[in-house]
């Protein structure tokens, strides 16, 4: 059905005339009449017929009406989905209390007036293909695992690394530290049963336990934050990593302590994704808040050697 036809019908429909549908779309009336017949051949039925006071709708006309407006609102919605500037700028972060959704509401503080659409997908394998097919403008990723090199269509900047800290109820051995290093962390059961196997947060931990020796435990589904929490609080055998800037909140009884990490500190590093020919002109607003005033970084995703701060 051509949506140039329907757009006629419903102007003659709110117009009453023909002529005047002609100068609401600035056509000829003729145009409007042949646009009208056609639709007619197209439903075969008649639409309008010719009264003194102007065009009148029929009864299969007044039925047709209502749908011919939501065709036109569909049709608006759909083109406005792949408008660059007339959609919201689709970012992909992994979880919503992690350290890309603060950069993201920061960033929303910041540009009020940029619609945001923020999603959360499961791996690096699935982002990037949203990546090049559209469905998502930009993606935080832990990226360039070794031997895992991203696509040449797709770009990265290093926006943020973010400081590992240990997390343990009040009953840990570690509890009543101000800090721990990595070298006393040998030993100490960290566990951890959000890590996918082949995810890009997977290869970052068994980067840091071949590196320093850790003992990290992936056993038991995963319930969510809460009842990892829950269990760090009563188990004074476990304990877990936590970045710096996720944002958890816990009951005041669970006692739960936030360590940092020491000589070196693990950084978990955060990159923006993007496909090198998305037009969406609220992306290069976002990367270059993500990346003003941060000093110069490895090259974007990389994590060997560059993924712990140097020892203090």
């Amino acid at each position: 059905m051509d949506l140039e036809t329907v757009r006629t019908f419903v102007a003659v429909a709110d117009a009453g005339r023909f002529q005047r549908a002609a100068d609401d779309l600035s056509i000829t009336q003729q145009a409007v009449s042949k646009r009208v017949a056609a639709l007619e051949r197209t439903l075969g039925v008649r639409l309008f017929t010719r009264a003194p006071r102007g065009a009148e709708l029929t009864i299969d006309g007044r039925a047709f009406l209502p749908h011919a407006r939501e065709l036109l609102r569909v049709a608006e919605r759909a083109s406005a989905s792949v408008r660059p500037g007339r959609r919201p700028l689709r970012v992909d972060v992994i979880a919503s209390r992690s350290a890309q959704s603060s950069l993201m509401r920061d960033f929303h503080r910041a540009h009020p007036g940029i619609e945001l659409d923020v999603m959360m997908l499961f791996d690096i394998e699935t982002a990037v293909t949203a990546l090049r097919s559209g469905a998502i403008d930009a993606s935080f990723r832990a990226v360039a695992a070794p031997g895992r090199p991203l696509p040449e269509d797709i770009e990265s900047v290093r926006v943020l690394d973010e400081p590992l800290q240990l997390l343990t109820g009040p009953d840990h051995a570690l509890a009543s530290a101000r800090s721990v290093t990595l070298a006393e962390l040998v030993g100490h059961r960290i566990w951890m049963p959000g890590i996918a196997p082949g995810t890009e947060w997977g290869a970052y931990y068994d980067d840091l336990v071949a590196e320093f020796g850790l003992t990290i435990e992936v056993t038991g589904p995963n319930f969510g934050s809460d009842a990892l929490l829950d269990t760090i609080s009563d188990t004074p055998a476990l304990a877990t990593f936590m970045g710096e800037h996720t944002r958890l909140i816990w009951p005041a009884d669970h006692g739960l302590r936030r360590i940092p990490v020491t000589d070196p500190t693990p950084v978990y590093p955060h990159s923006l994704l993007w496909h090198r020919d998305n037009p969406h002109p609220a992306l290069a607003t976002l990367r270059a808040h993500l990346t003003a005033g941060t000093a110069a970084r490895d090259a974007a995703g990389t994590w060997v050697p560059g993924w712990v701060l140097p020892r203090r």
